[in-house]
């Protein structure tokens, strides 16, 4: 008598996969472990229910529309998958399908996948290394640096690197993430350390330094908000009018003092300019306003 051959792909799964829910609803086990689990899984699904709260799945589309942000933003799968914490071929299936089944892309996930995966943000931290990013933040961490005393060879020989090469990625508008991460790291090690002046040759590179960052205008790590540091130069101005959009007449007069005494600060310094810009178009106007603060002046 003829007897088909059994199919070894389940044979595999079956023997791969372990036991609880899934093995006693896809492949029948009735042992002990998955008998318990299934009933668990009952008893949680008729309490939802009762309370109105099962909802054991979500539409699939907001997902997917996720991970094809994430992968425009250079994330491949593997990387996804690993900072979601979930199984590649959940990704496969959600955006592809499985062919080898003949089913197409999923309209419904669990809601527990689907958290997992939005809760995924193309951060310098998950990035793959050779994703190109903008270089605004890195460029601006080694500025940074300079201006409080670290000469470009130090900076250099920390991260590995010749001068020429830090050199040539201080005049880049892009960089890759591995690159951006051994900046960043090398910035919070460094950025409230003063460099070594130990010797006459440490104190003439710290010297040159400074005053090579003053003569740039390269700003020191105070005069960086952390969330401000990384935007890309293109699109600082429009955050910065944001921000100062926000703030009432007294903040924006703290501000034009603090840049009186010296303030650095982009955001500090755009509140200033504000400050007295309003102030000129009140007195252009002939308003009656209160008389500007003794610790403020305003060019004509």
């Amino acid at each position: 008598m003829f007897l088909p051959a059994p199919n070894q792909n389940k044979i595999n799964s079956s023997a791969e996969r372990p036991h609880g829910y899934a093995r006693y609803k896809l492949d029948g086990c009735r042992c002990y472990t998955c008998a318990a689990a299934a009933s668990e899984y009952n008893i949680r699904r008729e309490r939802a229910i009762a309370y109105g709260r099962w909802h054991p799945f979500v539409a699939a589309q907001p997902v997917r529309d996720h991970i094809n942000t994430l992968r425009a933003c250079g994330m491949g799968l593997r990387a996804i998958a690993t900072a979601a914490g979930v199984d590649r071929k959940r990704l496969y299936a959600i955006i592809d399908g499985r062919p080898d089944r003949g089913t197409p892309p999923q309209q419904r996930v669990r809601p527990a996948i689907a958290e997992a995966i939005l809760a995924v943000e193309p951060t310098l931290d998950v990035l793959p290394g050779g994703t190109v990013i903008d270089a605004s933040g890195t460029r601006r961490r080694i500025q940074a640096l300079v201006a409080i005393g670290w000469s470009q060879s130090k900076i250099a020989a920390r991260l590995g690197w010749t001068p020429a090469n830090l050199s040539a990625l201080l005049r880049r508008d892009r960089t890759i993430a591995a690159t951006a991460r051994a900046v960043r790291d090398l910035y919070e090690e460094l950025w409230d350390q003063a460099p070594p002046e130990d010797t006459h040759r440490d104190k003439i590179a710290a010297a040159r330094a400074r005053n090579h960052a003053t003569k740039c205008g390269w700003l020191p790590p105070a005069a960086w908000d952390d969330d401000l540091i990384d935007i890309p130069d293109d699109q600082l101005p429009a955050e910065l009018a944001r921000r100062v959009a926000l703030m009432d007449e007294d903040e924006l007069r703290r501000c034009a003092s603090a840049v009186q005494k010296g303030e650095r600060s982009p955001l500090i310094r755009a509140a200033a300019s504000e400050y007295r810009r309003r102030y000129k178009a009140r007195r252009k106007a002939a308003v009656p306003s209160e008389p500007l603060h003794d610790d403020v002046e305003v060019s004509a």
